[in-house]
């Protein structure tokens, strides 16, 4: 992309901005044109065709590859545990009324009075639960990647690189998202730096190849106050770049000036739980979103590689919600990830619906969670800047 030579007031750095000409002691100066960038992406034909890594690119990786059939059977899902009793149980009057007080202590302007003194008329538990379903899964992906040469070892051809699904990587806990990069054996070759050309150095961009710019003193023009000529840049109207000191080239970031690089492809394999949840509706008033930041009593767990959507629960919606993410699970990640391991819970979200009187008014606040989260919209006895706020 750049001529051969470059000349800066005699000295030669390699690479050419022949649009500039050192200005004579105390002529004008003639700016240089912008310098030219190097590609930003790698050419393709930088990389070389890997039996089975045909559909490799660079910087966006191939996509997710789908994993192979598997060798052997895969094991069947079992039934799941014995289904306990469905119980709910149901909070005191007395863990209600403590639930509020230390609603109203939390809040600066609300006064406790009607926590403490109101008078509960009625209290209404309602079946909330939640069911969950995860899904682990292991991705793979691949993308030719590049990095400064420095002696690296050179294998590519040396022999057939390994498949991408056969390549070992450490699978962590369940459950829990990871991520590992892999450098593929057996693609690794060197090239020239495509963004230099294997130079090592590109043109400053900051003064455009041309190591100094415009004196900021006397503007350019090499005088001050009429014929005083200007000390700052000598009469020269420019001075040295800061940022390439005077050279007006630095070195190239991609090959940190090495001139080559090692060009491999890079495995990514990701580990990632996938969860989908379904919360049953309740008509008790208290809106669903507020369930999502409480925990609930955990009534069923059954963990393995593939699991059976639940079978048996009191409540039709929650085995309806089983049945539906089992199947959506299985055809969503079993095309392009490989399944590890499956674990569906149901969660007893306690949710108590009370009325008291305060002042011969009736009030409601509901009670939630297994933290007894308080919900009370209209709590009755709150001052103005309360409103305000």
């Amino acid at each position: 992309r750049f001529p051969v030579t470059f000349s800066n007031q005699g000295r030669n750095y390699g690479i050419a901005n022949p649009g500039y000409i050192p200005a004579a002691q105390g002529g004008p100066a003639m700016f240089a044109p912008p310098a030219a960038d190097g590609p930003s992406a790698p050419p393709a034909s930088m990389f070389d065709s890997m039996p089975g890594y045909e559909g490799t690119v660079a910087g966006g990786g191939g996509g997710y590859l789908p994993p192979p059939m598997p060798a052997y059977p895969v094991p069947q899902p079992e039934p799941g545990p014995e289904q306990p009793h469905w119980n709910i149980p149901s909070i005191t009057e007395d863990t209600a009324r403590e639930a509020l007080v230390l609603f109203a202590s939390s809040k600066c302007c609300y006064s406790s009075a009607p926590a403490k003194d109101g008078v509960i008329t009625n209290m209404e538990a309602f079946n909330t639960y939640r069911y969950r379903l995860e899904t682990f899964t292991e991705t793979r992906s691949t993308e030719w990647s590049h990095e400064p040469y420095n002696g690296q070892p050179v294998d590519a051809f040396s022999q057939p690189p390994p498949g991408p699904w056969d390549i070992p990587a450490k699978t962590p806990s369940f459950f829990l998202d990871s991520k590992q990069t892999i450098k593929v054996p057996y693609t690794s070759s060197v090239k020239s730096c495509h963004v230099c050309l294997g130079m090592g150095r590109k043109p400053c961009k900051d003064c455009a190849g041309a190591g100094n710019k415009v004196c900021w003193v006397c503007n350019g023009s090499g005088y001050r106050h009429g014929n005083d000529r200007c000390h700052h840049c000598n009469g020269r109207g420019r001075d040295n770049c800061s940022h390439c000191h005077g050279q007006g080239s630095r070195q190239c970031d991609t090959c940190h000036g090495k001139q080559q690089l090692l060009v491999y492809i890079n495995l990514t394999v990701k580990w990632t739980n996938n969860s989908d949840s379904y919360v049953v509706e309740q008509l008790s008033g208290l809106q669903v979103d507020n369930l999502s930041k409480v925990s609930g009593k955990e009534l069923f767990r059954d963990s393995q590689y593939m699991v059976y959507p639940v079978m048996g629960f009191p409540d039709p919606a929650v085995v309806s919600a089983a049945q539906r993410f089992v199947n959506e699970h299985q055809g969503k990640f079993s095309q392009t990830s490989r399944i590890l391991q499956q674990r569906q819970t149901i969660e007893l979200i306690p949710v108590t619906k009370v009325t008291y009187l305060w002042k011969t008014k009736s009030h409601i606040y509901f009670v939630y969670g297994n933290e007894f989260k308080v919900n009370a919209d209209n709590y009755p006895a709150t001052c103005c800047c309360c409103t305000v706020m």
